[in-house]
């Protein structure tokens, strides 16, 4: 291969240099101080487009330098994607809040346009003006979209002296946030709802969440929270292994100890996604999903009020995106996205179940089978005999009375299989 043609290939040299005329859209940053706050060349590029297309208040901040066809987001906001999309090549511009690549639509237009065919000019982000007028170092606190998404998001987050950041969806949403605070025992947290920030309707409201009450603020806020929590908040800790307390659940649940090793077993990945076959309570597909943000899962469950359960268990521990089938294994597993890795712990000894599992997975993804009972302890030894992988077992004991006495009470050993597809 030339040098010329590995520039290319590698996105460096000036063969992957792009003329400035083949970025055709131009997406720009505009804050609540509108024009006053643009750059020179965030002016030019919003006066030179054939078509401005924004939110009705992005638009009106910009109305003075506006000169080509405007174009308000439609509904549904996946038309006006479209409408971009189809005029490639013309001068495009869009309006965005502050910086368009943190939780903004920069992300939303890459996934349908090359960033060789964009110019970004960003402004300051909520983040950043909220940081500067609370006097907080950013790269200290936790930051968090929950504009269009659950609030149950912000609980992962909830953890005595944090400091945490978030975008909001709407006027009301202030209040249903320090009324979730106050419901977990963070009533005490100071609470900021920051409004307009950089414009003239800029305020400033305090309260602890407990006190917020329910007041209407301007649509376009954004709140800061100083977390206290009182001695019987729930606080949900890192890492794996969580008390069943924490969890609803029927007495259907990985304990915490074998959860924490089934999790190791699983070694999740960023970006992966997990079957969870016969879920119960959902434990070992939520606390896959609390690892990372990336991290997906689909919870199977023949069961229809413990599926049920699941979404609760999901949403309080601030994983509201786990995918819930309610089902039979094998028959509920059709059609489902091919996962990276599968735990089987409820009813794997149904015939179909594991082989049909083994068969979803791609090459090198995991399998990670639990046996309680004699039926499935003899199906994993047959299988570790025929296809390998590794056996393990997990027993655990704890200190019980006896008599006047304590001694170690045994619990049900647990017979693991680890298996990765060849």
């Amino acid at each position: 291969m030339s040098s010329r043609a590995k520039e290319a290939a590698l996105g460096t040299g000036s063969a992957a240099r792009q003329h400035p005329s083949s970025r055709w859209l131009t997406i720009v940053g505009i804050g609540e101080d509108g024009v006053a706050g643009l750059s020179k060349a965030a002016k030019a590029a919003i006066g030179e487009a054939e078509f401005v297309f924004g939110g009705h208040r992005h638009l009106a901040l910009a109305e003075t330098l506006i000169a080509g066809e405007k174009r308000p987001w439609p509904t549904p906001f996946a038309k006006g994607l479209d409408d971009i999309a189809a005029l490639s090549g013309r001068r495009v511009c869009v309006l965005a809040s502050g910086d368009p690549f943190h939780f903004g639509v920069g992300a939303t237009l890459a996934r349908r346009i090359t960033a060789a065919e964009m110019h970004v000019l960003p402004a300051r982000s909520a983040f950043s003006l909220a940081a500067a007028r609370l006097g907080w170092p950013l790269q200290e606190v936790e930051t968090v979209s929950l504009h269009g998404r659950p609030i149950a998001l912000i609980r992962p987050l909830l953890h005595a002296g944090r400091r945490i950041i978030a975008l909001t969806s709407d006027g009301q949403a202030p209040a249903e946030i320090a009324a979730l605070l106050a419901e977990e025992g963070f009533g005490a947290s100071r609470f900021h709802v920051l409004e307009a920030l950089g414009g003239p309707r800029e305020r400033h409201t305090l309260s602890t969440a407990e006190d917020l009450g329910a007041p209407t603020f301007d649509d376009l806020n954004l709140i800061a929270v100083e977390v206290a929590a009182s001695a019987g908040a729930r606080i949900l800790p890192l890492g794996t292994g969580l008390g069943d307390t924490l969890f609803e659940h029927d007495g259907q649940i990985t304990k915490p100890e074998v959860r924490a090793v089934t999790l190791a077993a699983l070694q999740p990945k960023r970006g992966q996604l997990l079957w969870d076959i016969g879920a119960g309570s959902g434990s070992i597909s939520i606390e896959w999903m609390r690892q990372h943000p990336s991290l997906r899962a689909i919870a199977i469950e023949a069961d229809a009020p413990r599926a049920e359960r699941i979404s609760r268990n999901a949403t309080s521990f601030g994983v509201p995106d786990l995918q819930v089938v309610t089902g039979t294994a094998p028959e509920a597993l059709a059609g489902l996205p091919t996962p990276d890795a599968i735990f089987i712990g409820g009813g794997g000894s149904i015939p179909g179940i594991t082989e049909t599992a083994m068969e979803a997975l791609p090459t090198g993804g995991r399998l990670v089978a639990n046996a309680v009972t004699l039926e499935m302890r003899v199906m994993l030894i047959e299988l570790h005999a025929r296809r390998g992988g590794e056996l393990i077992e997990i027993a655990i004991a704890r200190a019980a009375p006896v008599g006047g006495m304590t001694a170690m009470r045994p619990a049900l050993p647990v017979m693991q299989w680890r298996w990765s597809k060849p």
